[in-house]
């Protein structure tokens, strides 16, 4: 499991944690979205220094190899030209720059997968973002609207006779909680479920739309 997949998991088993006894799930979710946004913005400038690395090793491993292939070259012609001495000094040239095309080409094909590992662990990171994000924008909606419900239900209580208003209360009382819980929950469900795409129904049946596309138009 990588680091960034770690850090990853414990901030959202954290934010679970806190929304299980919050009273306040928009804030939380806010927090949560401006940590994630630094933790994105840091790791997308490492895997910045990382390609620039794997950058500048492959040159060197390349660089190194055609001095390989040069030194082989002239050290065949000093030996067809009967100049032994100068063909050993040149192969031996070409040997150091064999070993440092070797050398340079394992750490450029290490920097490379980082690089790749770390990519696929961004993607994922700004997935979650997202997913987030349009949750947090769902359920704002919803608690607008269950206050734009309790106010409604205060004005009309107001305006009756003292026994309806007293069940208008009570009535607001239970929706305004029912509501509160209702999008709490929702939201538990949404954070924790929002991470395994893999398995949604919908995305299963859209995946098997393209398919059985793809199949006809290679019909």
């Amino acid at each position: 499991m990588s680091i960034l997949k770690r850090i990853r998991d414990i901030t959202v088993a954290t934010l679970n944690e806190r929304l299980e006894e919050s009273e306040d799930p928009i804030r939380l979710i806010d927090q949560y979205l401006a940590s994630k946004r630094e933790q994105l913005m840091q790791s997308e400038r490492l895997h910045q220094q990382c390609t620039a690395h794997a950058t500048s090793l492959r040159h060197q491993y390349l660089s190194a190899l055609e001095t390989k292939e040069k030194r082989e070259q002239q050290a065949s012609l000093a030996l067809k030209a009967g100049e032994e001495q100068m063909a050993r000094v040149i192969l031996h040239e070409k040997l150091q720059a064999e070993e440092r095309s070797d050398q340079y080409k394992k750490l450029y094909e290490e920097a490379r997968q980082s690089a790749a590992e770390l990519e696929e662990e961004l993607q994922i990171m700004r997935a979650d973002f997202q997913e987030v994000l349009n949750k947090r924008g769902y359920y704002l909606a919803r608690i607008e609207s269950a206050r734009l419900q309790q106010r409604m239900h205060a004005r009309l209580g107001h305006d009756n006779s003292s026994s309806p208003r007293m069940f208008y209360r009570m009535e607001d009382h239970v929706s305004d909680i029912e509501m509160e819980t209702n999008a709490l929950r929702d939201v538990r469900r949404s954070t924790r479920g929002g991470y395994s795409e893999n398995n949604h129904p919908a995305l299963e049946k859209e995946l098997e739309a393209l398919r059985r596309k793809i199949s006809q138009e290679e019909s």
